[in-house]
């Protein structure tokens, strides 16, 4: 069954309609790599960074230069760059199957604890986009530097469909 432009009801794509999210142009790379790569029914993202426009939008770490409700809209913004860069590889992110791998990286301070609580702004995008029937697993890492500066990266692996 087909809806309101072409969409099926509860799809990504409807979701994004229904959330009101409107993806940003996808990341381009700021070396030489690609942003996404897919084998068989993989699809790889390289390290998505809170980005817009290709500059920073967050930058320290976690529980110094930044508090949790930065880190979970970094993490957001990291993750719709994400999505962004998902669907312009393959189209349309309908042919999501399954989000696989979540990986979240934050900068933080040693004092830091609240990485869960970060990642989750990531999680809960992705499963409020594809369903809980799909989420991802999960490694959160803190680390003492990130590229550019930035507090978080995230890796993403999705199944797709041919």
């Amino acid at each position: 069954m087909v809806g309101a432009g072409g969409l099926r009801p509860g799809s990504a794509e409807r979701r994004l309609l229904d959330l009101g999210i409107q993806l940003p142009a996808a990341p381009t790379p700021f070396g030489s790599y690609v942003e996404a790569l897919q084998t068989g029914n993989l699809l790889f993202l390289s390290g998505m960074l809170p980005v817009v426009d290709h500059k920073p939008k967050y930058l320290g770490q976690l529980g110094k230069e930044a508090d949790v409700e930065s880190g979970r809209d970094a993490v957001r913004t990291a993750a719709l760059g994400a999505l962004a860069s998902a669907k312009e590889h393959l189209g349309s992110l309908d042919r999501v199957t399954r989000v696989v791998r979540l990986g979240v990286f934050m900068a933080t301070s040693g004092e830091f604890v609240d990485q869960p609580r970060v990642a989750d702004a990531a999680s809960d995008l992705f499963r409020d986009i594809f369903g809980s029937d799909k989420m991802a697993v999960r490694l959160v890492i803190g680390v003492a530097s990130l590229p550019l500066g930035v507090p978080v990266e995230l890796e993403v692996i999705f199944e797709v469909a041919g």
